[in-house]
C-alpha cells in the first residue's frame, strides 16, 4: 500500500509511466480555463494592457493601409501577395519538422514552387486584361502577352506537373508518410488560403470599392465585437472560440450593417474608388460612375404621416445611393457569416495547440490571424459582384470593353462583320453596316 502511494504521490519510475504521467500533465494544462483562454474577455484582469497593445497595433496598420489605398491599385495588389507570402510561410512552418528538413535538403523548396505556380494561374486570370491594355500600343510586345494568355492554362498546368514529378523524385523510405502529409497540407494552404483571399484583386481591379467596403465591414465587426465583449459580455457564444459571446456578436451585428449603409453612401462618392482600373497604370482615374453611383433623391413624405414629419423629422427628403442596397448585403454577410472563418482558423489552432499562427503583429498574433475572415469575405464580395451587380451594370460601354480587353484584333474585326450582317438581315434602316 505505502509503494502504491508512493507511486501515485511521488516521482514515476518507469518510462512508459512517465510518459503517461507527462500526457496527462500535458492534457491538465491544455485543458486549463486560464491556458485555453476559456475565461471571458470581460473577466479578464489584464485586459486593458492588452486593448492597449491592440489599439496601437491597429492604429498603425490602419495608418498604412491607408497610406496604400491612396498610391492605387497596384500597390494594393502588392499588398496582398505579400500578406499571402507570410500568411503561407506562417502556416509551412506549422507542420515543420526540423528533423525530417535537415534530411530533404531542398524539400521546403517545392512548397514555395506549388505557390509561385499557384500565383501565376490565378493572378493570370484575373489581370489578363489590364495586362494586355498595358502593352496595346507596343505590337511586339502585344504580340508576346497574347500568346502567354493563349496558352497561359498549359503552362501553369505544366508547372505544376514539374512539380508532381520532382515530388516524386524526392520521396524517401521511411519518410513517405512526413513527405505526403506536407503534399498535402501544402495543397490545402493554397485551396484554403491562397486560392480565397485571391479573390481579393479581382475586386481591386473592378474598383477599389468593391475590396475596401467588404474589407473594411470586416475589421469593423472585428472591433466592435471587441469592444461589445469587452464591455458587456457574459454570454458564450461559441466553445471554440471561448472569448466570443452573444452581447458581442449581436452588437457588432447592428453596428457593422448600421456602417455598411453610411459607409457605401461615403465611399461610392469617390471616382478613384469607384472607377474600374483598365491597366496595370498608376495615374489618376476619371469615369462616368454608372447608375450605382449616381445620387438619388428620396422623399418621406410619401412614406409617413405629415403629424410624424412635422414632429419627429426635421428633414423631408434624403439621397440615397443605389448602392447602398448592395452594402446591407455586405453588412449582413459580414457580421453573420464571416465570423465563422475565424471560428474555423480558432478551431484550427485548438488541433494544433497553439494560441496564434504567429507574432508578427503585437496584441493580434500573426497575419493569418487577422486574415481568416476577411478571406472568407473576400470570396462572397467577388461572386456577389459578378453574379448580382455586373448584370445590372450592363451598358454599351462595359460590353465594348470586354471586346477590346478579351479579343484580338482579329476577332474584333470577325465580331463587326457579323455583327452588321445580323443587323442587315434585320432590316436595321436597309442598310448595309459592313
Amino acid at each position: 500500500m505505502q509503494k502504491d502511494r508512493e507511486g501515485s504521490a511521488g516521482p514515476v519510475s518507469s518510462p512508459s509511466a512517465r510518459v503517461r504521467h507527462r500526457r496527462q500533465r500535458t492534457s491538465e494544462v491544455a485543458e486549463s480555463p486560464r491556458a485555453n483562454g476559456t475565461h471571458l474577455l470581460v473577466d479578464d484582469r489584464n485586459k486593458y494592457k492588452s486593448m492597449r497593445t491592440r489599439i496601437w497595433s491597429s492604429v498603425w496598420m490602419i495608418g498604412g493601409f491607408i497610406l496604400i489605398l491612396y498610391m492605387g491599385h497596384l500597390y494594393i495588389w502588392a499588398m496582398i501577395v505579400v500578406i499571402q507570402i507570410v500568411m503561407a510561410k506562417e502556416l509551412f512552418n506549422l507542420l515543420r519538422t526540423t528533423h525530417e528538413e535537415r534530411d530533404l535538403p531542398g524539400f521546403r523548396l517545392l512548397n514555395w514552387h506549388f505557390f509561385f505556380t499557384a500565383m501565376v494561374y490565378v493572378y493570370g486570370r484575373f489581370l489578363s486584361r489590364q495586362l494586355v491594355n498595358s502593352v496595346s500600343s507596343d505590337k511586339f510586345l502585344s504580340q508576346i502577352f497574347s500568346n502567354l494568355i493563349k496558352y497561359h492554362m498549359l503552362t501553369c498546368y505544366f508547372m505544376y506537373i514539374a512539380g508532381f514529378v520532382w515530388f516524386i523524385l524526392t520521396l524517401k523510405s521511411k519518410m513517405y508518410k512526413y513527405q505526403f502529409g506536407q503534399y498535402a497540407w501544402t495543397h490545402m494552404i493554397l485551396f484554403v488560403v491562397f486560392a480565397q483571399s485571391s479573390f481579393t484583386v479581382g475586386n481591386i481591379f473592378e474598383g477599389i470599392f468593391w475590396f475596401l467596403l467588404p474589407a473594411s465591414l470586416i475589421v469593423i465587426n472585428d472591433i466592435a465585437a471587441y469592444f461589445f465583449g469587452f464591455f458587456f459580455g457574459r454570454t458564450p457564444l461559441i466553445k471554440l472560440s471561448p472569448k466570443k459571446t452573444w452581447e458581442g456578436f449581436i452588437g457588432a451585428s447592428v453596428t457593422t450593417i448600421i456602417s455598411a449603409f453610411l459607409l457605401a453612401n461615403l465611399l461610392g462618392r469617390f471616382q478613384w474608388l469607384t472607377c474600374p482600373r483598365k491597366d496595370l497604370s498608376t495615374g489618376w482615374l476619371s469615369c462616368d460612375p454608372g447608375p450605382m453611383f449616381k445620387p438619388k433623391l428620396y422623399s418621406f413624405e410619401s412614406w409617413l404621416p405629415l403629424w410624424v414629419m412635422d414632429y419627429y423629422f426635421p428633414w423631408k427628403e434624403v439621397t440615397v445611393l443605389p448602392v447602398q442596397k448592395h452594402a446591407l448585403v455586405f453588412g449582413l454577410f459580414a457580421s453573420s457569416i464571416a465570423p465563422f472563418g475565424g471560428f474555423f482558423a480558432s478551431g484550427f489552432k485548438r488541433a494544433f495547440k497553439i494560441k496564434d499562427f504567429g507574432d508578427s503583429i503585437p496584441g493580434h498574433g500573426g497575419i493569418t490571424d487577422r486574415m481568416d475572415c476577411q478571406m472568407v469575405m473576400a470570396v462572397f464580395a467577388y461572386i456577389y459582384y459578378q453574379s448580382v451587380v455586373i448584370p445590372q451594370q450592363n451598358s454599351v460601354e462595359n460590353i465594348l470593353d470586354q471586346i477590346l480587353g478579351n479579343l484580338s484584333i482579329e476577332e474584333q474585326i470577325s465580331l463587326y462583320k457579323q455583327l452588321g450582317e445580323v443587323l442587315y438581315r434585320r432590316g436595321q434602316g436597309g442598310v448595309s453596316y459592313l
